[in-house]
């Protein structure tokens, strides 16, 4: 796509990944250059940051036009002629095709598709996440720190001059995983007092981060889960990203997913026949792709439970295994075992094979020549 600078560009600094001693130590580095051994990959890139990498690229193409602040409200018609869509600003448009690309909880999903043709997998997780002051003792690693009662608190740098941070936390009781629920569904002030409430004792920073609850701008809280469909489109209307098969950050492949899906899409598309319903290349889309997303999906029962220890033993235990892990990880042979599915660091390939799209190289030669 020609944005590898620019997404180099805005790298987040982070050099690798390090965990913290229940005394606030660091016990054990991964640096980025650790192959899959390593946590931190050399990609790393805000959501928001890649997005505005994406949107400057093509903002300026004659064949696409952005329009903010607006959202689809009904699907108004969706049959063998186009799909017939009313936003919220009041507007009707008809399309050949619409993209729902918004997201795991999709609204233009839920308008299409029945309750029963999508599939949320919970994994028993959920995740915090806010921006706060950078101060002069932070560093540029992925800190990672293991309190009681299977929480986690993370620490991460960005090219922003701020860092951010993470509170996860999976529930030990019926009654917690029922007001965690409850307080995802919440409104924000409701879901900042409950991180208050439950991570008040956790330890190491703790202190500072609720702290900065009330003031950050950009709080947003997850519950963890997996996005399964048994077809990702319905007539004219195709899922494309998390709003199809959101494999939940534990994969660390969301943002691949996506942008492959993407080009796969667009292939299919390209290479339709003429006057083709795009069922024809929503089904192609599918079924190339889906193997492949199914085996990113396929997350072992175990996980995240076994690095969200309970009690102080198993903290331990999992400590002494990451110790030994970031020791030996330095040796290529030995790195080996403990990779992962994911992007390989040396060669860039997400282990899928791109298929070549004469039509849509094509379109694109003539769409950069102003064609």
């Amino acid at each position: 796509m020609g944005l590898m600078d620019e997404v180099q560009r805005f790298n987040t600094t982070e050099i690798g990944t390090q965990f913290i001693s229940p005394d606030g130590r660091e016990f054990a580095k991964m640096p980025v250059g650790g192959g899959r051994a390593s946590p931190t990959s050399p990609f790393e890139i805000l959501r928001g940051d890649l997005a505005n990498v994406l949107y400057e690229a093509s903002k300026n193409d004659l064949n696409i036009n952005y329009i903010f602040n607006t959202t689809i409200t009904k699907v108004l018609s969706n049959d063998d002629e186009a799909v017939k869509v009313e936003l919220s600003d009041g507007s009707v448009h008809e399309f050949d095709s619409a993209i729902a690309a918004d997201g795991q909880w999709s609204r233009l999903r839920k308008l299409t598709f029945a309750p029963e043709d999508v599939t949320e997998v919970d994994k028993g997780l959920f995740v915090s996440y806010y921006t706060v002051p950078r101060l002069s003792s932070d560093n540029d690693w992925w800190n990672i720190y293991h309190a009681l009662e299977s929480r986690v608190i993370s620490t991460r740098p960005d090219p922003h001059c701020t860092i951010r941070a993470a509170l996860m936390l999976m529930p030990c009781s019926e009654q917690q995983r029922k007001d965690w629920l409850e307080g995802s569904r919440s409104d924000q002030k409701t879901q900042k007092e409950l991180v208050k409430r439950e991570f008040a004792d956790a330890g190491w920073q703790a202190p500072r981060l609720l702290d900065a609850l009330d003031s950050t701008q950009d709080f947003y809280m997850q519950n963890v889960q997996q996005i399964r469909m048994k077809q990702w489109s319905n007539g004219r209307v195709v899922c494309l990203g998390d709003a199809a098969y959101a494999p939940t950050p534990l994969t660390g492949m969301g943002t691949a997913l996506a942008i492959i899906g993407g080009y796969l899409l667009a292939g299919e598309i390209s290479e339709m026949e003429k006057g083709a319903h795009p069922s024809q290349a929503f089904d192609g889309f599918d079924s190339k792709f889906r193997p492949f997303v199914e085996k990113i999906q396929n997350i072992p029962s175990f996980v995240p439970g076994v690095v969200h220890p309970r009690t102080a033993w198993k903290i331990w235990l999992l400590q002494t295994f990451v110790w030994f892990a970031a020791l030996f990880c330095r040796t290529p042979w030995i790195a080996g075992w403990f990779d992962t599915e994911g992007i390989d660091p040396e060669t860039h390939d997400s282990g899928f094979k791109l298929p070549a799209y004469p039509t849509l190289d094509a379109l694109i030669e003539k769409s950069e020549c102003g064609l």
